[in-house]
């Protein structure tokens, strides 16, 4: 891992394996507006917001309980000048249980300062893992996206435009 590539980092009362089953249900936490599967090895999934971010991403890695590691495979940003940012990196979940708490450790490899939507894209992944998914994990219920319905301030400011 770079130092420089995104990271956060939760922890919970709840088991690893509730952990790994609320990151795998991704319509759960991140958007509704997912086409596919996403809980297998080699499972493929289209995610979309809007005509502002599409990306198509392929789980590379999967151990139940452990670790997930996505492909961003195909990515178009209408806001930066390089639509393809995020294309080749690796958004990976390392679940890891410490003191009688799970950790998850979400680090999207690839994506570092030098991007344009570093910040943007940092902002909203804290706000997915910090805030949505842990709460999907802690109470069943997270903050997705619904279709349509921006979820983060940024995504509300890039609708706007």
């Amino acid at each position: 891992m770079s130092a420089t590539d995104f990271t956060t980092t939760i922890k919970v009362d709840q088991s690893p394996q509730e952990v790994f089953n609320a990151v795998t249900n991704v319509r759960g936490w991140w958007s509704e507006e997912i086409e596919g599967n996403t809980a297998q090895l080699n499972d493929v999934f289209d995610y979309h917001y809007e005509d502002i971010h599409k990306a198509k991403i392929k789980l590379i890695e999967v151990i139940p309980n452990q670790k997930i590691v996505w492909l961003v495979e195909q990515n178009y940003f209408k806001f930066t000048k390089d639509r393809t940012e995020w294309t080749g990196t690796k958004p990976t979940f390392e679940i890891t249980e410490k003191d009688g708490k799970t950790e998850l450790r979400f680090t999207h490899f690839g994506l570092n300062p030098e991007y344009e939507c570093f910040e943007i894209c940092s902002d909203s992944w804290t706000n997915y893992i910090q805030n949505s998914l842990k709460k999907l994990i802690t109470t069943g219920k997270g903050e997705p996206n619904a279709t349509g319905k921006p979820q983060t301030e940024n995504e509300k400011k890039l609708s706007e435009k």
